[in-house]
């Protein structure tokens, strides 16, 4: 075994771009692999839900083909993990073709590992009655209803699908929905280091150079894993880690500020030291590990709600500004009035969802938002129309637009105009639109069953 595992990690996602001038200097330093993640429920449910990616083909491309260039060149492994956002079957299907297209364009060959993510319903109802499903605080209800009405459920795979595709001689990985940890932390486990400092140095590789002090956007880290300890070392020269900056990312997305959970085990780090070898490298050491009894493994669903158009409405008005709670009720009641004319009574007394978010009030936290009183001289009143199709959800907002815009003030006289319209047309169709309905943990048999792989040479 090496006393060292070095680590260059692309980026925070795979398509959200890095300095390539960074990327040749950590390639000069001759890590044993590179890794990236390419998902997040950063954007909600649609990458699932619809399985389209959040980053452009171009995007994607550029990041893939830079990763792919300078693996081949150096002859490491490329691990890619959430391919296409969500990592469902046709996130994976998008990302392994831009692959292709990549390797025929510049004459690459390898040895590609896809690993699939996207669960069977037939599967998952299985698990269940066996009451191997539980859910995670907060989870919305499931049973086999919910299975049936989800577009796409997905596991989130630990390291075990990537070490099983590297025994087997891929030198591309690219996977469905993974512990964004686990795609780093894998050789490291293969090859017998701690996993203590192992998933604590993957947990902070996972974001790219977002544990530096000061960042001004994405690029790439690069890490040192030995037997308990690991080194933080920003290639970008114009970026340090601080022990604070890297004890800070520890926190970052986590329910405890010391616990995190993998489905193999939770990484402890409340021993962890965090110290500077430099002004801009950090080491940390004293990272644990407890292994779980039972192998878990984290389920992520979408299902459709509808289709939605909205409506973004300025408003200065001070009189209008200063009544807008009754004013938006007025409006509501018109709405349902105008739906039963168009629709029906049916559809207007349940069959649509019109909400009005208002931003310059409480438009970011809604009820939540301690500052309720606090209210600016101008408003952005976001309306939205959800809808059993696209041609009501359309209809209701051109309609609820038009509606508010001349709706009377009391305190007036005469004909209003009330907004201030930034787009022609007002209403713009979204399409349709998701919600996660799963957030639970399924017992799998072993790390695999719920991972099958295919390998094929390029």
């Amino acid at each position: 075994m090496t006393d060292e595992v070095k680590v260059l990690a692309l980026s925070g996602m795979l398509g959200s771009g890095f300095l390539e001038t960074s990327y040749k200097r950590a390639l000069s330093w001759d890590p044993d692999f590179i890794g990236c993640d390419a998902g997040s429920t950063d954007g909600g449910p649609t990458s699932l839900g619809n399985a389209e990616c959040s980053y452009s083909k171009a995007a994607v491309k550029r990041d893939l083909r830079l990763a792919l260039l300078g693996a081949r060149e150096k002859r490491i492994p490329l691990l890619i993990g959430s391919a296409g956002t969500a990592g469902g079957d046709i996130n994976l299907s998008w990302t392994v073709e831009i692959a292709k297209e990549i390797a025929r364009e510049e004459g690459l060959h390898f040895k590609l590992a896809i690993i699939h993510s996207e669960q069977k319903k037939d599967y998952l109802k299985q698990k269940l009655a066996q009451g191997k499903i539980r859910p995670l605080k907060p989870a919305p209800p499931f049973d086999e209803k919910v299975i049936d009405k989800s577009e796409h459920i997905v596991g989130m795979m630990g390291a075990e699908p990537f070490i099983r595709a590297l025994e087997a001689g891929a030198e591309v990985v690219i996977a469905g929905r993974s512990s964004d940890t686990s795609i780093y932390a894998a050789i490291p486990i293969q090859r017998g280091f701690s996993p203590g400092p192992v998933w604590h140095a993957a947990k902070i590789l996972e974001c790219g150079a977002a544990c530096v002090a000061q960042r001004t956007r994405g690029d790439c880290m690069f890490a040192r894993i030995g037997q308990g300890y690991f080194v933080m070392d920003p290639p970008n020269p114009e970026y340090r880690c601080t022990p604070v900056s890297v004890a800070a990312h520890t926190f970052y997305e986590t329910g405890s500020p010391i616990h995190l959970y993998e489905p193999s085990g939770m990484v402890d780090t409340s021993t962890a030291v965090y110290e500077a070898e430099s002004d801009r490298v950090v080491r940390v050491t004293g990272s644990g590990f407890v292994p779980t009894k039972t192998y878990t493994i984290k389920l992520e669903g979408a299902e459709k709600v509808g289709y939605q158009a909205i409506c973004i409405a300025g408003v200065r008005d001070p009189v209008l500004i200063r009544q807008i709670d009754s004013w938006l009720d007025v409006l509501r009641d018109k709405v349902k009035q105008r739906v039963g004319e168009m629709f029906g009574e049916k559809a207007a007394n349940g069959g649509y969802i019109f909400n009005v978010r208002i931003y310059g009030r409480n438009g970011v936290m809604g009820n939540r938002e301690p500052l309720k009183d606090r209210v600016g001289h101008e408003l952005a009143l976001v309306m939205e129309a959800t809808a059993p199709t696209q041609e009501m959800a359309t209809g209701i907002m051109g309609m609820a637009g038009h509606a508010g815009l001349h709706q009377a003030i009391p305190q007036w006289k005469g004909f209003t105009s009330n907004f201030a319209f930034p787009y022609s047309p007002k209403q713009i169709a979204r399409g349709p639109v998701f919600r996660f309905n799963v957030n639970h943990l399924v017992e799998p048999a072993d790390p695999y069953e719920m991972f099958p792989m295919e390998m094929m040479k390029i």
